[in-house]
């Protein structure tokens, strides 16, 4: 049986011109050979399988050419082409860093650099995966990397160029490997494919240049892969489902479903989707792709953005004429903000069929159109037409007056819409969070009593027309109001996230200055700074309670001598015993705990 040969590995670049998506580098790489001009040191960095290693193989070869070709390229009959072709050339070494990453192997590596090359003029040493180095290694190789003999050349390629050393970068010539573009793909493969013998659909080749994200090693593989599926014939149908892929046409359908209102069977090509073992993110982001290429389909100018086979395309702009733009705007919004909270949703499906249900609606006559519907309303139509049960008059809130109502009923039937139970319903009351008094010395009765008072010199406000805001401000308020609603803030009106800043808020008492100014103390000045960030939003919240906007709350950093936080009672008892060494003996006589 014949030897199997992957095609990335059989059909590996072996000069310049057949490195694909790469034109520039190596372009540059050839003019520095016909002229001479060669560094001591390359960094070749960019993603996998882009022809990194690749371009430093071809490198090594061409420089060590004892005949150059006129154009750059080696002959590939000398002796120093055919030792590099058979494999058994000395003057290249290779260096996996992920596995030789110690000071011994770079010391090694240095030993080696001294001999200098038997045929040829160069010996070239490539370091694969470089940014495996560890940092005594880096440093152990700065100097020869610095200064090496004329003969060597180093040539590092990595996938993470970020870190590695900005000492080494210095030394180096960097050359930023791009992904290779779909169209690049698709050609390669198509030669591969012509030179193997395979019939294989142009549709089907672009789906596998897509799935490569760029990269020729993983397009090649999974070419291999699929012809080995579809038994030498490969096609689109085959591809994807060997891929397990997404096939165009649901998306397709489900537009078609969107435009015309269909909902419910929009609902179940969802559905067939899921069974497929399709999940959610991946679908969703797959819809935002289609609407994306939907919108570059109906301009002529943006038409080359479409990486699709020829077919695909001609159904693209036959759809595109048939979708508005502004419908397009606003389902890349909604399917956009979908993607963003699919993770943090617990019902993900429910998450996405509203999603379909908003975009189903987006062609309705009375859509709204705000800012050129780039901005939709997540308002939901009713689905189904049902008529609305009269208002029953005992669910009408209190807080409504007789004229109110029948006014609020007036416009509702002069409007055709039935008023909700719950319409008069306050909802901007919050619930005052139940906080216990010896939390913070604060006397609640006495609190209640001075409310009371105030209430009743005040007149109470007619039913017909609300007080002045005036009568609510510049309410008189004791300290122990204040305290209550400062730490009121701390404990629920702070993210779960800050908890550590709202005990830092609970352990901190406002000083009064006078009757309405306060001082908040501090240890040091980094808390000083979170503090007056978060002051507007207390001062509001405190004055709005308080119905008194004459609070003023100032952040100071406190002195050494100060004291900041409030002490517990152990605290108090152990400065109490320094002053009266007595209360800790009486306590370790009688045997006293604090509770």
């Amino acid at each position: 049986m014949e030897n199997y040969i992957v095609s990335a590995r059989k059909y590996r670049p072996s000069t310049f011109d057949t490195v694909v998506g790469q034109r520039a580098l190596t372009t540059t790489l050839k003019n520095a050979i016909a002229t001479g001009k060669l560094a001591h040191a390359y960094l070749f960095c960019g993603p996998r399988g882009v022809g990194k290693t690749t371009c430093a193989r071809i490198f090594a070869k061409t420089i060590n050419c004892l005949n150059p070709a006129n154009d750059g390229e080696a002959c590939n009959q000398c002796e120093s082409c055919m030792a590099f072709n058979e494999q058994r050339s000395y003057n290249i070494h290779e260096l996996d860093a992920a596995s030789n990453n110690s000071v011994d192997d770079i010391r090694q590596l240095i030993e080696q650099v001294r001999i200098p090359p038997q045929i040829g003029k160069y010996k070239v040493y490539i370091i694969d995966e470089v940014h495996m180095l560890s940092q005594s290694a880096f440093n152990a190789f700065l100097k020869t990397l610095e200064e090496p003999p004329h003969h060597a050349i180093f040539i590092l390629a990595t996938t993470e160029k970020h870190k590695i050393l900005p000492t080494i970068l210095s030394r180096c010539q960097i050359y930023d490997f791009n992904r290779i573009g779909v169209n690049d793909t698709v050609e390669h493969l198509q030669y591969v494919a012509q030179k193997e013998g395979i019939q294989a659909e142009p549709e089907a080749l672009t789906v596998i240049a897509q799935k490569a994200d760029g990269g020729m090693r993983d397009a090649l593989s999974i070419f291999d892969q699929v012809a080995s599926f579809t038994g030498g014939k490969i096609t689109y149908q085959g591809v994807i489902e060997n891929l397990n892929v997404l096939d165009y046409e649901y998306y397709f359908k489900l537009t078609d479903c969107f435009l015309e209102n269909k909902v419910s069977e929009a609902m179940l090509l969802l559905n067939e989707i899921l069974r497929k073992g399709f999940d959610g993110s991946h679908f969703i982001t797959g819809l935002a792709s289609h609407f994306r290429d939907l919108l570059v389909s109906k301009d002529v100018s943006t038409l080359p953005l479409l990486e699709v086979g020829a077919g695909i395309r001609q159904h693209y702009q036959e759809q595109a004429k048939k979708c508005d733009q502004k419908f397009l705007y606003r389902a890349m919004k909604l399917v956009n903000d979908c993607d963003l909270n699919y993770r943090a949703s617990k019902n993900k499906r429910l998450l996405v069929e509203l999603t379909l249900i908003q975009c189903a609606q987006l062609t309705l006559p009375d859509a709204d159109d705000i800012v050129g519907g780039r901005s939709p309303k997540r308002i939901l139509k009713p689905l189904f037409k049902q008529q609305a049960a009269q208002q029953p008059a005992a669910m009408q809130p209190q807080s409504q007056t007789g004229a109110a109502a029948a006014q609020a009923s007036t416009e509702g039937n002069n409007a055709g819409v039935h008023t909700s139970p719950l319409a008069g319903l306050r909802t901007d009351i919050k619930k005052k969070p139940v906080m216990r008094p010896e939390m913070m010395n604060v006397s609640i009765r006495g609190t209640r009593m001075k409310w009371k008072e105030t209430e009743a010199s005040q007149p109470a406000p007619q039913p017909s027309a609300p007080a002045p805001e005036e009568k609510y401000e510049n309410r008189p308020f004791k300290d122990s109001e204040l305290n209550f609603y400062w730490r009121d803030f701390a404990m629920n009106h702070l993210p779960k996230e800050e908890k550590a800043n709202s005990a830092r808020m609970m352990n901190i008492t406002p000083k009064p200055l006078n009757d309405t100014a306060y001082e908040i103390l501090v240890d040091n000045e980094m808390v000083g700074k979170y503090m007056n960030k978060l002051l507007p939003d207390v001062l509001k919240y405190i004055r709005e309670q308080l119905h008194n906007r004459q609070v003023v709350l100032s952040v100071r950093v406190s002195e050494a001598h100060e004291v900041v936080r409030a002490y517990n009672q152990a605290e108090k008892f152990q400065l109490m015993s320094k002053r009266n060494p007595k209360l800790l003996k009486l306590a370790q006589k009688f045997n006293l705990t604090l509770d």
